[in-house]
């Protein structure tokens, strides 16, 4: 295609051909308004050459047949994009506002000229640079990221976006056509017309174009403008092809119907507002279209209403379902939209809500990912997902579908499924018809496109891979140094080599992560040029080589037919993040590699790449460059992204130390941190700019100056008038550094800099300095030394720059996409050779910025890749100057290439980076020395040990007198303590080691406690009997939640913060009241010192206040007993019952007597209605649940709480009984044993009594636990390997351990032995005692003891029993008491059951009473509006009536008034009534008459009989001048008629407008009464829903079985005497509401006898009331008639004695008098005090004279003084002697000490006279004199106070003998005329 023009292209020049085209007519032309936007003349979009679109010349017959187009917009626009239902009217057309005016169309054989439109390259003005620099050779990328960017016009043309170029791809020839955008500012989408004639372009940019092609001859048919602003993103034609929809992209999101032939827009609306994706019109009904997007689906309608055609958009709502993203949908033949959803689902709509949501069985979504296509195909519907599965499902089965339970899902299955592949992500098909079969292309998101054959038959193909492209975003590009190849990598994880001549991909190789850069060996490296290196983002670097597999040698039975192959030669990782740069060295003996993990990596390129070492960098690294060859040194250049640059030399492997680590850290590197001076380059340019208009200001007005006076004319200039300039701009310093994208050597030393961020815009020289190790590189603050302003790229950086390999041209890859070439004449940068380039919009400008730009080797071809997945080859110059065949070489493979093993690569993106296994062979190496180590010391420590023992024994065998004891063994006891210390701290070591260990298994144990045991409110206790088998157990009961109690027990929140704030309101109270009283104390203190200095005329003052006072409380009272009166009488009037007032005890009584007395009627009844306040929903029954578990919980801890206490009794009464048969024992040990009763036995606890002691435990309990452990292992290790462990093992384990001994068993059976023990020793001691014979007194004694000992033996036995005997008696007692609690809990347990059953039926029906309820409510809320509204409305017709009526008093009193001007007979009256009735320009509208309504009927037969002849006078035909009064008349009279004729029309005005707004006022009422009624209608249907949804629920409750337990002669229903077998019939009633029942037929007989008395007494009263209230209102009229005539006899008048009353004194006057009293008392005070001043002043003043006039009769002395001094100094020279004509150093030293006192003299004089200057001014001004100072210290003191002015002065004046004569003289006469002045 024609991609280049034939002249170059500037900013300022006329657009191309349209100086050469002759002038086409206005029908040839069409809509000139909107010319379409020519050749780009700015590749940034600022500046935009706009041309008229020239079309190609039409023959005459075609001239005549083109008409002017002319465009209608029905802007219409909702800005609610997402409300429910939105009218979009089009604005009439010019037809039909003149229908006379024939609407003219565009020719269908009219075509535009393709090389008109399409967007050309810019190149700057006058520079010389050929338009055709670069040409589009061809494109090699696909932005499959794009929802559809895939078109088949037919079976062998394939369509899709590419950047600013829709290439048209052949798929026999594989060769390529390019259309260019219009714009330049990109492509947004491509759609084909239904006949695949034509091809709708939908362009980007500012006001883009949509262009509709022809296909096949990609002429350019028809452009339709100002359809979006920014960007259209989606398109569609309808079936018939005769309308285009289209969608706009943010801001407007605009949707715009076309009528794409006639480029006319026939309705347009905001389709939502947020992303849409995709529209479509309806394939029945033209009139309905589809929009979906983020978060929406929109059914649109096209309807015609009578204001014209309108768009009506209804939004989807999602129901229960989730809302969700719709990419694609598609609409059935019947109406419906299926949709798919992100989590793969698909929903049925209908009626603009979700019927059901499809999925399959198992409730498996339907795409295990988003549905990204819906596809309706020969009655099948083909869904298409992002998990590479394409399915088939059934039109009937998905149409027929609906919800089958709550869920909504409903389970349905394909009929047909194709996964495409593993890693697939299918985003849209496209069908195209071969041979007669259909085809599908699908595209594929992870790059690729695929054929497909969905036939579903024997014969389907299996999907087929047509074409491979990089998915997403290209990270690195880099072209072969020796020939036409290219490599690429992407984060697809892919590298891909091309070959750019052919224009094929050659080869492609996978790995396991993506690809972040990547470079070509040089030719010093890889002289066939096949190696590369490629960096990935785990931070491993992939040596790769290609080679051309036919030069390998050929095995048997092989063949190589592949063009390349590429072979993983080395794989290393040396860094732990993404690599982002890699460079080879000039020499290309290193290679280095930066990444983001701030570290730059270097390798000694060898046959494999060795680790030098790494340095360590202030930030991400961005780029890397080594210097050219052209510099001496070779120095690598370290671009960060942060802003820094760094320098360093190429390290020298032999001179790094790599035993430890790789790190180099004496390699010598220079800094620079980039500083912005970009806000300072802004204020110079402004204050430049400020400037130059300043000095241009300057020189128009020294112009006009010079023309003023060249023209004679005198100037006066005028004073400059200061302009206030704005200030400048303060500087800005980017907080974030600004990133740097690019850079290059310009010198040694030397750099540019392109930096994206604030700081871009230019292109900074950098350099860097020679003190870098001074520096913390982090503080440093780099400016650069030179900047060049780069044009347009102030929102558009330079991201790459390369040069070709004269570098001759500069190539530059922007941020929106655009290729910029600069020639550089010099081969260096400057100012100069920057201002002219060539650029060219290539990629996407929205996300497309360009990653990699390159030219090839021979600077023939230029390559870009970028963010969009494009890349582009470029002709540098035109392809003609290439005149051989060239062709791509590729590598031959190396030798023994294919003995070689599989190098093994690194898959594992956590695997060790070269430096971390350094590290850990290191950690391992110190490891195994330092275990090396500890073994030779435990071998040493072994010897001494077995030589210590062998000391030992040899001591052993010594004789014993010998043999040394233990102690001299010991060398130092500090070592035993030493290591006993060691010992503890250990322990200690130990302990804090387990510390973690402890506090773990003690939180567990916490935790476990916490949820079984202290969730437990009661755990089960068994409480046996002692005697017998009876026993009773409490109640395992959870604790209760809080929320149960918290209302009752404690006080809530809000009371607790009420009774805060009101002690703090209490507090707050007491201080103000304190401050108060203290105000008050003050005050009254105040007042109390003021009084005592008072005069009379204050109080006056106070008098006259008092006064006024006391006239204001009195009138103040006067009106708050007329207050009072007022209010008694209101609140009498409020207390009078109306006529129809009824008691509200007697109301509440029969409300009462409705619901609860009468027929009780079954809720099963029919015709049963559930009263308002037993309606039950779902919180009340909580609440009853709620209540029912606490008072069943209750009752279970009130029964566990007495059996506690019964296990509690049975503790005591063991207790005892062991100390009764303690006792018993001693009795018993002094009887005999025949005489011995059996023992009671002990009873003891069960387990089950006490279960909390399970899990008790001390020490000895863990010591036997841990020694049961090891035994258990030791078993376990002696019998491993044996068959019958297995058996012993488990008996080992189930045998009882310690633990389950139980504690009472061990004391009961320790407690026998001991007893055992105790009676042998009796018995010894009785055996002792009777073996000596006893006396008679003994005996008896003995005999005593033993009647006693008998006794009590059995007294003791009996009261054992008989607390046995009671302790059974309880439990059996209260196992009786739980028993019926037991029936009872059973009970409560039935009827929570119940209820619960009750809740989930109310839960259930839960929403659809809300929604029944809220309808309610909402209905009543809107009648109580619109009642409110008629209220006020009947109020404003009110008001209007009353201003109608106003103003018909009005007229009728403007008639009276010019009656009465007239006077009797005056023969001028007929003539001014005249005047007065002539209609002057009559405002008002005939319509207001007809308006008017019945209310207007009976004001107009009130009109006056002058408004009758008004009108009949207005109907005759009689002209006369009104404007002139006649002669003789009365001139004030005729002014008078015309000023009363003027006020008749402005009230007949007024009262036709009050007439139209009631008129309106009145329809709106009748309008909102009708609304009102339906409204009430609308609330009684709702209300009736409601009852008849609550008998519904009724029934459901009624449904419900409920548990009744009766007992036999409760049952009272039956059948011939006996119980009948079917209870269906019976009711459950109880007997007291029987009982009441029948009670109260004769209550309410007594009742109704009482009430008929009560009624004829009532009646009674009510006579007399009525007799009462005639008298009374008769003594009210009397009393009336009386006060009236008292008023008349007193005021002679009838006045408002209630006004007269409270009528006091004008306070305000008052008040002000006083006011202005004590303002002048105030101003007399301040007068005194001034007078006083000024008295003060003038005595100052006379002592101050007083004072000068002393000071000059001394100033007098001290010059007579002086002048003595002088005649007799005089006297001495002449009478000078020979003794003075020696040495004469003592005189000269005199002469010197007397002429610097004479100077001292001379300046105090002065000084002196400046005084008195000042003392003896006319006016009277004081001044202090300050204190004056002298070069030797004197001060004169400053007179500041009488005292120190009357001080003599010590210093005397000296004159200089130069000024003697002349300052004596002058001083004199003039100190002694200022002397008499003063005084």
């Amino acid at each position: 295609m024609a991609d280049e023009g034939k002249n170059t292209k500037s900013c300022s020049s006329p657009p191309p051909g349209k100086e050469d085209m002759p002038s086409l007519p206005r029908e040839q032309e069409g809509a000139d308004e909107k010319p379409a936007e020519g050749a780009q003349a700015d590749h940034s979009g600022v500046q935009e050459s706009k041309t008229s679109l020239p079309k190609e010349s039409p023959t005459t017959a075609e001239q005549e047949e083109e008409v002017e187009q002319v465009e209608s917009d029905a802007e219409s626009i909702d800005a609610e994009g997402d409300s429910e239902e939105q009218d979009n009217s089009e604005v009439p057309s010019e037809a039909q506002k003149r229908p006379e005016k024939v609407e003219k169309k565009i020719s269908e054989t009219f075509f535009y000229n393709y090389e008109d439109i399409y967007s050309r390259p810019f190149v700057t003005e006058d520079s010389g640079i050929p338009i055709n620099l670069l040409t589009l050779k061809h494109s090699f990328g696909y932005d499959c990221t794009r929802s559809v960017n895939l078109l088949l016009m037919d079976s062998q043309t394939l369509m899709y976006i590419a950047g600013n170029q829709v290439v048209l791809l052949d798929l026999k020839t594989k060769s390529q056509s390019h259309l260019r955008s219009s714009s330049g500012g990109g492509i947004g989408f491509i759609t084909a017309h239904p006949t695949k004639q034509y091809f709708a372009v939908g362009e980007k940019g500012k006001k883009p174009n949509l262009i509709i092609y022809n296909y096949p001859s990609l002429r350019p048919y028809r452009i339709l403008r100002d359809g979006t602003e920014e960007a259209y993103v989606f398109g569609d034609f309808n079936d018939a092809g005769t309308l285009l929809a289209s969608i706009g992209s943010s801001p407007d999101y605009m949707l715009t119907i076309w009528d794409w032939k006639q480029e006319k827009i026939m309705l347009r609306s905001k389709a939502f507002s947020q992303d849409v994706y995709k529209v479509t019109f309806s394939a029945g009904n033209e009139e309905q279209l589809t929009t979906s997007g983020a978060g929406h689906i929109r059914f649109w309608k096209m309807a015609l209403t009578f204001t014209g055609l309108k768009l009506q958009g209804a939004l989807g709502r999602f129901g229960k379902t989730a809302v969700t993203d719709i990419i694609g949908y598609v609409e059935l033949p019947d109406g419906k939209v299926i949709s798919g959803t992100e989590w793969g689902n698909l929903l049925l709509w209908e009626g603009g809500l979700v019927k059901v949501e499809l999925c399959r069985s198992g409730h498996k979504p339907c795409h295990s990912g988003p549905v990204s296509q819906l596809v309706l195909d020969e009655g099948e519907v083909v869904t298409v997902g992002k998990d590479g599965f394409i399915r088939v499902w059934n039109v009937e089965t998905i149409d027929a579908a609906d919800s089958v339970d709550d869920t909504g899902l409903l389970e349905v299955e394909p009929m047909n499924e194709l996964h495409v592949g593993r890693n697939v992500s299918l985003s849209f098909m496209s069908k195209v018809h071969d041979c007669g079969q259909p085809i599908w292309y699908a595209q594929d998101t992870n790059g690729a496109i695929w054929k497909l054959d969905l036939t579903f038959s024997n014969m389907t193909h299996d999907p087929e891979c047509m074409y491979t492209f990089h998915s997403g975003r290209i990270e690195a590009m880099s072209v072969s140094p020796i020939t036409y190849l290219m490599a690429t990598t992407a984060l697809d994880r892919s590298v891909r080599i091309y070959d750019f001549i052919s224009n094929s991909q050659l080869s492609e190789i996978k790995f396991k992560q993506g690809g972040t850069a990547l470079t070509w060996a040089p030719r010093v490296v890889n002289p066939k040029g096949g190696l590369i290196a490629v960096g990935f983002e785990d931070g491993v670097v992939r040596i790769i080589e290609v080679y051309d597999p036919k030069g390998l040698p050929v095995l048997a039975g092989q063949t190589n037919t592949e063009n390349a192959k590429i072979n993983l030669k080395q794989a290393f990782k040396p860094h732990a993040s993404a690599v982002t740069a890699l460079a080879y060295e000039r020499n290309g003996d290193v290679f280095a590699t930066g990444s983001k993990d701030k570290t730059v990596f270097f390798f000694a390129v060898e046959d494999e790449y060795e680790p030098i070492g790494f340095i360590c960098v202030p930030g991400p690294v961005q780029a890397l460059q080594w210097s050219p060859p052209s510099h001496v040194k070779s120095t690598l250049l370290i671009l960060c992204e942060n802003g820094f640059a760094l320098q360093v030399p190429a390290p020298r492997p032999e001179e790094q130390d790599t035993v430890s680590t790789y790190q180099i850290k004496n390699l010598p590197t220079q800094y620079f941190h980039f500083y912005s001076i970009k806000s300072q380059i802004k204020l110079e340019e402004e204050i430049a700019l400020r400037e130059k208009k300043r000095q241009e200001k300057k020189k128009a007005k020294l112009e006009w100056i010079k023309q003023q006076q060249e023209m004679g004319k005198e100037i006066e200039e005028p004073p400059e008038e200061e302009s206030e300039e704005e200030p400048l701009p303060p500087l800005y310093i980017p907080e974030e550094p600004s990133p740097i994208l690019c850079g290059f050597y310009s010198a040694p030393g030397k750099f540019w800099l392109s930096l994206g961020g604030y700081d871009s815009g230019f292109l900074y020289h950098c350099e860097f300095s020679s003190n870098d190790h001074q520096d913390d590189p982090e503080n440093r603050r780099d400016e650069p030394f030179e900047v060049i302003p780069i044009e347009d790229t102030d929102n558009n950086p330079i991201h790459q720059i390369s040069f070709c390999t004269s570098r001759l041209l500069m190539f530059c890859g922007m941020q929106n996409g655009a290729l910029r070439v600069y020639p550089l004449q010099d081969k260096d940068l400057s100012v100069n050779t920057l201002k002219e380039y060539w650029s060219f919009n290539v990629h996407d400008n929205d996300y497309g910025q360009i990653q990699g730009i390159c030219s090839s080797y021979d600077d023939r071809f230029l390559i870009t890749c970028g963010g969009d997945g494009n890349i582009f080859t470029f002709n540098i110059l035109s392809p003609e100057d290439v005149h051989k065949e060239l062709k791509a070489k590729i590598p031959s493979p190396r030798s023994g290439l294919e003995k070689e093993k599989a190098t093994e690569d690194i898959e594992d993106p956590s695997a060790y980076n070269i430096e971390e296994v350094k590290q850990k062979k290191e950690y391992e190496r110190i490891m195994k020395e330092a275990e090396e180590k500890k073994n030779k010391k435990r071998e040493e420590l072994i010897a001494l040990r077995h030589e210590f023992l062998f000391l030992l024994q040899k001591n052993q065998e010594l004789p014993k007198h010998m043999q040394l004891p233990r102690e001299q063994y010991e060398m130092d006891h500090r070592i035993f303590e030493e290591l006993n210390r060691q010992t503890a701290q250990r322990i200690q070591l130990v302990q804090k080691e387990l510390a973690w260990e402890h506090e773990k298994h003690l939180i567990g144990l916490q935790k476990l406690q916490n949820q079984f045991r202290d969730s437990l409110e009661f755990d089960t206790v068994v409480v046996h009997a002692i005697q017998s088998n009876h026993q009773i157990s409490t109640y395992r009961l959870l604790a209760m939640s809080e929320k149960y109690y918290q209302d009752k027990e404690h006080p809530s929140w809000t009371k607790m913060a009420l009774k805060q704030a009101w002690k703090q309101a209490e507090n707050q109270g007491e201080i103000i009241r304190e401050t108060r009283r203290s105000t008050v104390f003050e005050g009254e203190a105040e007042k109390l010192r003021t009084t005592e200095v008072r005069k009379p005329t204050v109080h006056y003052i106070e008098r006259k206040c008092e006064r006024i006072r006391r006239i204001v409380e009195k009138s103040d009272k006067e009106k708050a007993k007329i207050m009072k009166r007022k209010a008694e009488w209101d609140e009498l009037y409020k207390s009078k019952p109306s006529d129809d007032y009824e008691n509200p005890k007697d109301v509440e009584a029969i409300r009462e007597a409705q619901e609860n007395m009468g027929c009780y009627e079954l809720k099963t009844a029919t015709n049963y209605r559930v009263p308002e306040h037993k309606r039950m929903n779902t919180e009340k029954k909580v609440m009853q649940l709620t209540s029912l578990e606490v008072l069943i919980h209750k009752r279970k801890v009130n029964m566990n709480k007495e059996i506690m206490s019964l296990r509690d009794l049975k503790v005591s009464i063991i207790d005892k009984i062991k100390c009764l048969v303690q006792e018993l024992k001693s009795i018993q040990a002094a009887l005999d044993l025949s005489e011995h009763l059996p023992l009671p036995l002990i009873p003891q606890l069960y387990p089950d009594e006490v279960p909390e002691k399970k899990f008790e435990y001390d020490s000895d309990t863990l010591l036997k636990f841990k020694e049961e452990q090891e035994a258990k292992a030791k078993l376990q290790e002696q019998l491993e390997g044996s068959p019958s462990s297995h058996a012993f093992r488990h008996g080992f384990l189930r045998a009882p351990s310690i633990k389950e001994i139980d504690p009472m068993a061990q004391a009961a059976g320790t407690c026998p032995m001991k007893i055992a023990s105790s009676v042998v020793t009796e018995q010894r001691k009785v055996f002792e005692i009777e073996k000596a014979e006893p006396t008679e007194m003994e005996l008896e004694i003995l005999k005593r003891e033993k009647i006693k000992n008998l006794y009590l033996q059995e007294t003791l036995i009996k009261k054992i029993n008989a607390l046995v005997v009671n302790f059974d008696a309880e439990l059996r007692f209260l196992r009786h008491k739980k028993l019926k609690l037991d029936v009872q809990m059973k009970t409560a347990e039935l009827r929570y059951i119940t209820w619960y059953e009750e809740l989930l039926i109310l839960k259930n029906l839960e929403k659809h009473e809300n929604l029944l309820q809220g309808h309610v409510n909402n209905l009543i809320s809107e009648q109580e509006a619109m009642q409110s509204k008629l209220n006020r409305y009947l109020a404003q017709m009110e008001d209007r009536k009353c201003e109608i009526v106003k103003l018909q008093e009005c007229e009728k009193a403007l008639y009276a008034n010019f009656r009465a001007s007239l006077g009797e007979n005056n023969e001028f009256s007929h003539f001014l009534t005249k005047v007065l009735k002539k209609k002057i320009k009559c405002m008002e509208k005939k319509e207001v008459g007809r308006e008017a309504d019945e209310e207007d009927e009976e004001e107009n037969d009130e009109e006056s009989s002058l408004g009758i002849d008004e009108r009949n006078s207005g109907s005759e035909d009689e002209v006369f001048d009104d404007s002139i009064c006649p002669k003789n008349c009365n001139e004030a009279l005729f002014q008078n008629t015309i000023q009363l004729r003027q006020k008749r029309l402005d009230i007949e005005k007024s009262l036709t407008e009050e007439k139209k707004v009631a008129a309106n006022l009145r329809k709106k009422y009748n309008a909102l009464a009708e609304k009102a009624k339906v409204v009430e209608t609308s609330l009684d249907t709702a209300k009736s829903e409601l009852e008849t949804f609550q008998w519904e629920k009724q029934q459901k409750l009624n449904e419900l079985y409920v548990v009744v337990p009766l007992k036999l002669h409760q049952v009272e229903y039956l059948v011939n005497g006996e119980m009948p077998s079917d209870f269906s019939q019976a009711l459950v009633f109880t007997n007291q509401s029987l009982e009441y029942l029948q009670k109260r037929i004769v209550d309410l007989h007594n009742e109704k006898l009482m009430q008929r008395e009560i009624y004829k007494k009532a009646q009674e009263q009510h006579k007399q009331l009525v007799q009462d209230k005639k008298e009374m209102e008769i003594q009210i009229q009397r009393l009336e008639e009386k006060c009236n005539h008292l008023l008349m006899k007193k005021f002679g008048r009838l006045v408002d004695f209630e006004a007269v009353q409270a009528h006091s004194v004008n306070i305000c006057m008052e008040e002000l008098e006083v006011q202005i009293m004590e303002k002048e008392y105030i101003h007399s005070q301040e007068l005194k005090e001034w007078e006083k001043r000024i008295l003060d002043l003038q005595q100052q003043l006379m002592k101050l004279t007083k004072e000068n006039t002393s000071k000059l009769q001394q100033l007098n002395r001290f010059c007579l003084e002086k002048h003595q001094f002088e005649t007799k100094l005089a006297s001495l020279k002449n009478d000078l002697g020979v003794e003075f004509q020696g040495t004469r150093s003592t005189a000269i030293k005199e002469k010197a000490r007397l002429e610097s006192q004479l100077k001292h003299m001379a300046h105090d004089t002065a000084l002196l006279r400046e005084e008195i200057n000042l003392l003896s001014r006319k006016d009277g001004c004081l001044r202090e004199l300050a204190l004056l100072s002298r070069k030797d210290g004197c001060l004169f003191p400053q007179p500041s106070s009488p005292q120190d002015s009357e001080r003599p002065t010590e210093s005397f004046p000296v004159l200089t003998p130069e000024t003697a004569g002349y300052e004596f003289h002058t001083g004199k006469y003039s100190f002694g005329t200022r002397v008499l002045k003063n005084e």
